[in-house]
């Protein structure tokens, strides 16, 4: 039986594929660059989470509970003795962890005592195998990883400490430990490096034999009162994958959007292979073959079409994925405590091959339907397709209802405040659309044949051929369509959203100069500036006003937030946004403001009590105001810089806002800030502020970007598979046309006809589509944001739209000159 299946398959089936190697390789080329998409979506996430869950495997090992700083102060290492005499306890092992410099030149600080000897771990392993007792005996000793290129004895500045190395990490284990760019020094020594003296990151606790790890907990969290956080080693891996959410969904639909046009071409191409297998389909009938079992030969065709390709796409993927980590904003990835590797999780490629064959199949069992309405006598005739090319009543019936439902949805999803589930509505929106767009083939296939035939009389043949084959047609037309709306869509949403992000960072222009310990594209969140360099800037000649400010991340719940200290003149857009009343209670400590995902999260608007975790215990404080605010995290908690310094327990600033004298110099001044400030702290101005935050949710939007140029390639493809089927079809007619005196010219400008007509109206749809879209994605991305994104018209779209119309008509120059190149004898020899 199953040879019987086999040998069919590779006679009718597999037989006509090698002989139609090109509409082959295009479809197993298109699947495969949705199978890369999907991988390369995936491994982002998994590659964010992944590393940041190899560093605490490899630093925490076997220990079940990790107590963690709720921000980057971390804690207070007294902490340590109450959570060890914890009943049930039987290591509590502390650490510092943290990173010093910034951008790819950061590099990972781990601080440890001797009892990392408890610890079955990596680090553990390391200190035991390879360093010994070297950090001891070396004054000022540390171990490096092999990444940082110091040789055992060289001596170097490291944070606030010049440190001595007295080992050089390296293999497996070296490398598993934040890619081999870490310090591992004495916890004396690393707090000293990082200007944290007396404060820890981490306790790493082993549970006795017997004793219950959640009776551990709960003793745990007494003995810390809300000064740290006690969870599972687990909870920064999970934190650091909520921290790319918005990245993830917006990437993954593009993602999506690709198979949904590599489905619509694997319908076409199975439409071609159909219609060029008449003869033999109608012979398998005539000699009792049943429809069934030649539908399934077809679905199992396109099941290894689709199985195949995404196989080859999972592997460009793979490299793909690679490159795009490299390119994730800084100011995201800055939030995670390790430096971001290539990660693949292991579902990533099952799920992308599985996406490619169901989509494959799909979009083959809807082609496959003819074989059940074409009649044997008529599947004879060469050319043309039948009734079964026209859809049913019935499937526009329930197109229309998909259409009304879906897009009742998503409008309601999208105004509706549902958080991030509200970008759902992007895709309700698409299945709606299509379905309308089905719903209407009839006026959209008329429509397409009265633009060819514009076109004189070689438009007026190539739109016989259109409505000879009306859903191929619509389905070509489609794909066109989609990879416009995308286009446009995409476009017009990312640049709503850059400039709703602006304006969140639009205060930042108001100042002269900032003295920060980051660069302009990263947040300046750690370590704090020197506690003299406030005074040194102010005896700078042009020097008017210093505003000190603090940003620091925390754990708020399971999110990772920021937390804002504010003075007055902070150029800050949410206090700048507060009335007058709001922020001197603000000032004054009354109260805090939260940026409007935090509020919901906490389920709590202005007015309302809430209780914020901070090193120094769980502090009640009443929500002054609710803001819609884009911190690219969780959100963001405003409060007055004195209360932060001593709730947080982190004294100093870690940015200052420098305002000039009326006709002072800006580079001047900035120049003689340089002079005086210590080597990695940076001076620069307003604009590169603004300009530097802006460059992040830019650089989060091009990969999207990217992806959706790649669907209009796709579309461009699904257009030449179209039209050289058409041609295949029409080789008797083009060849009587040609033996009569046709020009070879008439017949280029047949074929051009044919794809202006369906180039044209699926533009014109897409930008109908696409246009309704962004103002649909608007409320839906102010949910998603917690910022109000205001759809503005751009005159771009117009040029976006055009552009990727006429990448897609691309797609008809090789079948036309195929047509105008065709021999007139073998045309005429056609049966």
């Amino acid at each position: 039986m199953i040879a019987a299946a086999f040998d069919r398959l590779r006679v009718f089936n597999i037989r006509d594929d090698v002989r139609h190697l090109g509409r082959t390789l295009m479809s197993l080329a298109v699947v495969a660059v949705s199978g890369a998409l999907l991988v390369a979506v995936l491994s982002i996430t998994g590659s964010v989470s992944g590393s940041v869950q190899r560093m605490t495997q490899s630093l925490g090992g076997n220990a079940d509970l990790e107590i963690s700083g709720i921000s980057d102060a971390g804690f207070d290492e007294s902490l340590r003795a109450g959570i060890a005499a914890v009943p049930g306890v039987e290591a509590a092992v502390p650490m510092l962890r943290g990173q010093i410099g910034s951008g790819t030149d950061r590099v990972l600080l781990v601080g440890v005592d001797a009892s990392i000897a408890e610890l079955q771990s990596d680090l553990q392993r390391a200190v035991q195998d390879q360093i010994g007792a070297k950090l001891l005996t070396v004054p000022n000793g540390v171990a490096v990883g092999s990444a940082l290129g110091h040789a055992e004895g060289a001596s170097f500045d490291f944070g606030a400490a010049r440190v001595t190395v007295a080992a050089v990490l390296s293999g497996e284990t070296a490398e598993r430990l934040n890619g081999g760019q870490f310090v591992i020094a004495p916890l004396p020594l690393a707090q000293r490096a990082a200007g944290r003296q007396g404060h820890l990151d981490s306790v790493l606790v082993t549970v006795a034999a017997g004793a219950s790890t959640d009776q551990v907990r709960a003793g745990i969290s007494d003995a810390v009162a809300g000064r740290a956080i006690v969870a599972d080693p687990s909870f920064r891996a999970a934190q650091s994958s909520g921290v790319i959410t918005l990245l993830r969904a917006t990437t993954l639909l593009s993602a999506s959007m690709s198979l949904v046009v590599a489905g619509f071409l694997v319908y076409i191409a199975m439409s071609m292979a159909i219609s060029q297998r008449r003869p033999v389909i109608s012979m398998l009938r005539a000699i009792g073959g049943r429809r069934r079992v030649i539908v399934r030969d077809l679905l199992a065709e396109a099941a290894v079409v689709g199985l195949i390709g995404g196989s080859i796409g999972a592997v460009l993927g793979i490299f793909a994925g690679r490159a795009a980590i490299d390119q994730l904003p800084p100011a995201i990835v800055q939030s995670i405590d390790t430096r971001t590797e290539f990660v693949l999780p292991g579902y990533a490629i099952p799920a992308a091959v599985l996406a490619c064959l169901l989509a494959s199949t799909l979009a083959a069992g809807v082609a496959a339907r003819q074989v059940y309405k074409v009649a044997p006598i008529e599947a004879l005739s060469p050319v043309g397709v039948s009734r079964s090319d026209v859809p049913s009543r019935a499937l526009q019936v329930i197109a229309a209802l998909v259409a009304v439902v879906g897009g009742a949805a998503a409008v309601v999803i999208a105004v509706r405040d549902l958080g991030r589930w509200s970008i759902v509505s992007v895709a309700l929106m698409a299945v709606a659309s299509i379905s309308l767009c089905f719903f209407l083939t009839g006026p959209i296939v008329r429509l397409t044949v009265s633009v060819a035939r514009v076109f004189g009389p070689p438009g007026a043949l190539g739109a016989s051929t259109i409505e000879r084959a009306p859903r191929r047609t619509w389905a070509t037309l489609m794909t066109v369509a989609i990879a416009v709306v995308s286009i446009v869509a995409l476009t017009g949403t990312n640049k709503d959203v850059v400039d709703a992000a602006s304006k969140s960072w639009a205060g930042l222009a108001d100042t002269d100069l900032y003295v920060s310990v980051s660069t302009p594209e990263v947040i300046p969140t750690s370590p704090t500036l020197p506690a003299d360099l406030e005074s040194k800037i102010a005896a700078v000649p042009g020097v008017r006003e210093i505003v000190p400010g603090q940003i620091t991340f925390a754990s708020l719940g399971d999110q990772r937030v920021m937390v804002y200290g504010c003075l007055p003149g902070t150029p800050n857009e949410i206090y700048k946004s507060l009335d007058d009343g709001v922020r001197d209670q603000l000032l004054a400590g009354a109260g805090v403001v939260l940026s409007r995902d935090i509020a919901r999260s906490l389920h709590v608007t202005a007015g309302d009590e809430v209780r914020l975790p901070t090193p120094s215990g769980v502090r009640q404080t009443r929500v002054l105001a609710v803001v819609p605010y884009f911190s690219a995290l969780s959100g963001a908690v405003v409060m007055a810089l004195d209360q932060m310094r001593q709730w947080f327990d982190r004294p100093g600033s870690t940015n200052l806002a420098v305002n000039l004298v009326p006709g002072a110099d800006r580079q001047t001044v900035a120049d003689a800030i340089r002079r005086i400030a210590p080597p990695d702290v940076h001076v620069y101005t307003a604009q590169d502020a603004v300009r530097g935050v802006s460059s992040s949710v830019q650089q989060a939007t091009a990969l999207s970007r990217g992806i959706t140029w790649i669907v209009t390639g796709v579309a461009a493809i699904a257009l030449l598979n179209t039209l050289m089927l058409s041609v295949l079809e029409r080789r008797r007619e083009l060849g009587v046309l040609r033996a009569i005196g046709s020009s070879r010219r008439f017949a280029l400008r047949m074929v051009l006809a044919e794809a202006a007509g369906i180039g044209l109206v699926g533009g014109a749809i897409g930008l109908a589509i696409g246009t309704a879209t962004q103002y649909l994605n608007a409320p839906a991305m102010s949910h998603v944001l917690t910022v109000d994104v205001t759809p503005h018209p751009n005159p771009m779209t117009l040029i976006f739209a055009a552009a990727a119309t006429l990448l897609s008509l691309l797609g008809s120059i090789p079948p036309a000159v195929r047509a105008a190149h065709l021999d007139i004898v073998e045309a005429l020899a056609v049966d």
